[in-house]
């Protein structure tokens, strides 16, 4: 009955006992279980703990019917400050540092640069993290003021030049991207069917924004009414 397992639970309790003369009866009880928890509440157990726990799940069952974009939903929108990007070519390992200490996002785009904005692609928070202080511990010459580069070339340094740090391994190439013009119904199918965190909004290759799986629930729910800043998540 909390569980609002019927069908299931039979076939696993016929399988535990082997007897089929249980069949029946079970079928029964679980039934009744369900609709007396059914009269109670509509919410099962692993429902509630979603919801009490705050983790970000996108119900598969539910339509997503509205005619709201990709870009209605995406960040920054337009009184927020610019999104945190970090360039291919010419950031320093310390201004690296200073965005990761800054934020606490779990990754940031890789753009070409902040003039054109071109996107490149998407690196993690954590492979950041280890690939740096790796560099730091284990490759010589690396200091605060190296050059980061994610390109597959890298022009020739001055001899007296801090050793430049090549993080085009850590860097995937192809993040999932939406145009901003999707329809957010595609976007929200998009996310219950390959389990995406996040995705990018791209128009003519230039980063506009992202969408993670928050900004979809908290989207969700402002269309039913609801207000979107009081769900909390973990």
């Amino acid at each position: 009955g909390v569980t609002r397992m019927t069908v299931s639970l039979v076939v696993i309790m016929f399988e535990l006992t082997g007897g089929l003369e249980y069949i029946v009866p079970l079928m029964a009880a679980a039934m009744t279980s369900k609709w007396v928890a059914d009269a109670i509440g509509r919410e099962g157990i692993y429902d509630a703990h979603i919801r009490l726990n705050g983790y970000p799940f996108l119900e598969a069952k539910e339509e997503f019917s509205h005619k709201t974009l990709a870009m209605d939903v995406m960040r920054p929108r337009r009184n927020d400050p610019p999104l945190t990007v970090i360039t291919q070519d010419s950031m320093s390992v310390e201004d690296v540092e200073t965005i990761i200490s800054e934020t606490t996002y779990s990754g940031y785009p890789v753009v070409v640069s902040r003039e054109s904005q071109r996107l490149v692609g998407f690196v993690l928070r954590r492979d950041l993290i280890i690939s740096i202080e790796n560099a730091r511990k284990k490759q010589d010459g690396i200091v605060s003021t190296s050059i980061i580069y994610f390109t597959d070339h890298s022009p020739p340094l001055p001899p007296s030049a801090p050793s430049m740090l090549k993080l085009r391994s850590i860097l995937d190439l192809s993040p999932f991207t939406v145009t901003d013009q999707t329809p957010m119904e595609i976007v929200v199918d998009i996310f219950r069917k390959l389990g995406l965190r996040q995705c990018l909004v791209t128009h003519n290759g230039k980063l506009l924004g992202i969408i993670t799986k928050k900004d979809v629930l908290k989207h969700i729910a402002q269309l039913a009414n609801q207000d979107p800043d009081s769900i909390l998540f973990n």
